[in-house]
């Protein structure tokens, strides 16, 4: 597990986006003949990053007024940025697509120096929600490449993190997507040379292809700290632990959503029967709970509760109404706003 960052702070303010409803699922028992149980992973749902980055959007909202632009899905769920459109946020794929002077939000998943410079020559005023774990992998990188390492970034092609990540150093840094790149991966000096990962990755998977790695490269370091994050950790964990009791896993999250893929995968891998991931209650197949009489329920880190709450309820109807908590680990951190927002809020308390 990662140390604590610096700079863990409370942040209060408005409930974030998509989490209307509260934190406390509901559970509607009698509504049909039992038919099973539920066991529902602790943690689950929204980590410090994704809290930090929503709320940072909607305290921008706030200050600025509508619109504020996002550069890229703010977190990787449907449900969360629909409700931040509705609320004034525009998204856009690219910094040349805001008006020059606009107020512009970096997403959770980091973004690299040129998009920074190119935010700046169009004189945007740039909100950085990068989760701090992400930004300690960018400094990572930089500092390897530095003393001229090369660095083997262990990740998924084309996800923006990777992309972030990956043009901090983009002469120094090659990636490695899975086990099956590791045969291409091509160094100047085999004792130079270090892996750093994508902060959303299977625990397992990425030891995996860092064993194949270490195998070509017995010199191969290791980052200073894990890179793969406490909650991706955690809700791994947490779906390990239940898997082998299960028959069916449902977990929610959208297909853009790499945590919450890998946790689909990792359910199948620690003994579940079946598992499918879904964004909404309405998405669940009826012909899934076919002789089904243990369902695991889960979320991805961008997940706010509201969503696990209506796959309960969807279940409970179903003839699933008691649910057992499976418990792997107690989550207290929570980030410190981006330095702009805070900035910005001192400002506007000023006047």
């Amino acid at each position: 597990m990662c140390p604590d960052p610096p700079g863990e702070v409370v942040v209060s303010g408005p409930t974030p986006a998509g989490a209307e409803g509260g934190c406390s699922p509901t559970y509607h028992g009698g509504m049909a003949e039992q038919r099973g149980r539920v066991l529902l992973a602790d943690p689950r749902g929204y980590c410090a990053g994704v809290d930090r980055a929503v709320i940072a959007v909607e305290r921008a909202l706030e200050i600025h007024g509508a619109p504020v632009y996002v550069r890229k899905q703010i977190v990787h769920n449907k449900h969360v940025v629909a409700t931040l459109e509705r609320r004034g946020a525009i998204f856009v794929d690219e910094t040349d697509e805001v008006p020059e002077g606009s107020v512009v939000v970096f997403s959770a998943h980091g973004v690299s120096p040129a998009v920074h410079e190119e935010a700046a020559s169009r004189q945007l005023r740039t909100i950085d929600a990068t989760c701090p774990l992400v930004t300690k992998v960018h400094q990572e990188a930089k500092r390897f490449a530095r003393d001229d390492f090369d660095i083997l970034l262990i990740g998924h092609r084309g996800h923006e993190e990777v992309e972030g990540t990956a043009g901090e150093a983009p002469s120094h840094i090659q990636l490695v997507d899975g086990a099956d790149d590791v045969a291409n991966v091509q160094v100047r000096d085999p004792e130079k040379v270090v892996w750093l990962s994508q902060t959303t990755l299977s625990v397992d998977e990425t030891l995996a292809t860092v064993d194949q790695l270490k195998n070509r490269f017995p010199g191969l370091q290791s980052p200073p700290s894990d890179d793969i994050c406490y909650a991706t950790q955690n809700r791994q964990q947490a779906v390990k632990q239940m898997a082998g009791e299960c028959d069916l896993v449902l977990v929610v999250g959208s297909t853009n959503s790499s945590n919450s893929v890998r946790l689909v995968e990792v359910a199948l891998e620690a003994g579940a029967r079946d598992s499918h991931l879904v964004d909404f209650a309405s998405e669940i197949d009826p012909a899934w709970l076919e002789g089904v009489g243990t369902v695991g329920v889960t979320s991805g880190a961008s997940v706010p509760e509201i969503l696990v709450s209506e796959v309960l309820d969807w279940l409970a109807e179903r003839g699933y109404p008691d649910v057992e908590t499976v418990k792997a680990a107690e989550e207290r951190l929570v980030f410190a706003l981006p330095h702009e927002l805070r900035r910005a809020e001192k400002a506007a308390q000023a006047d």
